[in-house]
């Protein structure tokens, strides 16, 4: 009898085996091994799963924002609850450090009580009319049927940030993780049962893209796809939505600069570099991409730098003290050692790491060096394509419209990263960077509050706080005439 562990797919509030027959394998990045299963679902289940969540949409749009909250506040109770069950499946799927993982599962928690948090403050407007004895009444409500697609890089806390403004403003949601990190977000079914959210409410497919994630989005059932992934997948889904003019919210791929100028701190630099490119084996949508060095300050920042790289301990993504584990999969891992290669035979140097490291523990999964490569120039594919991991090209700039130039030839601009303590230069870079989120005098990392959205093809629409919650919100103007 097997001992490892298979998932079903949740639909309206129910475990089922998919009529396909079939499984996907979830491989563990650390060893190659055999994790789990989950199902290998169908178009026919996505299709009768968004029918089911139409259904329950109807209901659970009536309860008040408050009530929804409510229920939501005690998922994200349970959440917190099972932190080390959650985390150590987040690990084993997707390879990240235990204690990253443990933030991860903390983080989800806090974005469904950060969009609870907004049950209350769903606003409409009251306009005068042009008109006598008439009012113009502009309400916000809920879009219908959400669907979600999610990263395998921080799969249960890109589940939160989409299901929890999608509930609270009265929408019903179908979420479908990607093939190689579904297991954490599945559990949220078991959660979301114990809680008493409705059947239909939350529901959790798996099945390739292809079939299942193309019947979700091109239904015209689905009224919202909410997406985080690559460019490429995001402009298919796009394409697909476009047909029923459903709207879509895309959070794609960076390519991230990280400046440092010549008056800045640059212990604080280095630090906050180390953490936003080889944080979660660099498989961050905001991280460190592309690093520039005022030539000033480039010798004394990469000799600090270069030694803190090389003592990044790899290994077991399980114990408190390893820094980096592996990355997700084998096809990841390629094109790791692809880049490098690139790189190498259009000129640019290895400065550290470039292989996968020696010894017995590394010999199975998917292992990466922490990388720096110098003698780079802005020409080199390095630059310019999305390595989304442990590689970091470093070039150095004269000026500011040089560096300004280099940042912003990119077709991303999702988040760029700045050192100086010149006011004058933040407010230039205010002005001419080409990036939706800018991070001064730190690394990488969102806030609830704020408004995660990129520009060019880093994605439309935008997430969290009071714009990121609009976007799960249609508006509905009442011409309201009265007698006098």
């Amino acid at each position: 009898m097997s001992s490892i562990q298979e998932y079903k797919l949740f639909i309206n509030g129910e475990w089922r085996t998919s009529t396909s027959g079939e499984t996907i394998d979830i491989i563990s990045p650390s060893n190659g091994e055999i994790v789990a299963r989950v199902q290998n679902g169908t178009a026919e289940e996505a299709i009768e799963t968004l029918q089911f969540a139409d259904k329950a949409q109807k209901e659970w749009k009536k309860l008040p924002a408050r009530t929804r909250a409510d229920l939501l506040y005690k998922l994200a109770d349970e959440i917190d609850a099972n932190t080390e069950y959650l985390a150590e499946l987040l690990t084993k799927e997707q390879g990240k450090l235990l204690k990253v993982a443990r933030f991860e599962v903390a983080v989800t928690a806090s974005f469904i009580r950060y969009a609870c948090e907004g049950a209350r403050r769903i606003e409409g407007d009251i306009i005068p009319s042009d008109n006598p004895n008439e009012q113009i009444w502009i309400q916000k409500v809920p879009r219908g049927v959400v669907v979600a697609i999610t990263a395998w890089n921080f799969p249960l806390a890109l589940a939160g940030r989409k299901l929890g403004p999608a509930l609270v403003a009265g929408n019903t949601i179908v979420i479908k993780p990607t093939s190689e990190t579904p297991l954490a977000t599945l559990e949220l079914g078991n959660l979301a049962n114990k809680v008493g959210i409705p059947s239909g409410v939350i529901n959790i497919l798996t099945g390739p893209g292809r079939a299942m994630g193309n019947a979700l989005v091109e239904s015209p059932i689905c009224k919202m796809v909410t997406m985080t992934g690559s460019t490429p997948v995001g402009q298919q889904i796009a394409r697909n939505a476009a047909q029923n003019l459903t709207h879509v919210q895309l959070e794609l791929g960076g390519k991230a600069p990280f400046i440092v100028f010549e008056d800045a701190d640059i212990d604080a630099a280095v630090d906050a570099a180390l953490h936003s490119r080889f944080d979660n084996c660099g498989q961050v949508c905001t991280c460190n991409e592309r690093m520039y060095l005022h030539e000033g300050i480039y010798d004394a920042f990469m000799e600090k730098f270069i030694a803190r790289t090389r003592a990044i301990k790899v290994g077991d993504p399980m114990l408190e003290d390893t820094d980096m584990g592996p990355k997700v999969n084998a096809a990841e891992l390629k094109h790791m050692e692809l880049l490098v290669a690139v790189s190498i035979q259009e000129g640019a140097t290895v400065a550290t790491g470039g292989r996968r490291p020696e010894g017995a523990e590394f010999e199975k999964g998917f292992w990466f060096e922490p990388t720096v490569l110098t003698n780079v120039t802005q020409d080199m594919t390095i630059v310019h394509e999305e390595s989304f991991g442990p590689i970091l090209p470093v070039l150095k700039f004269k000026t500011f419209d040089e560096v300004i130039g280099y940042a912003n030839d990119c077709e991303y601009g999702l988040a760029a990263m700045v050192f100086t303590n010149d006011m004058n230069t933040i407010m230039k870079c205010n002005d001419e960077l080409e990036y939706g989120e800018i991070y001064v005098n730190r690394g990488h990392g969102e806030q609830h509050q704020g408004f995660h959205n990129g520009y060019k093809l880093s994605g439309s629409g935008g997430e969290d706080g009071k714009y990121g919650f609009e976007q799960y919100m249609e508006k509905k103007t009442f011409y309201i005439r009265h007698k006098a």
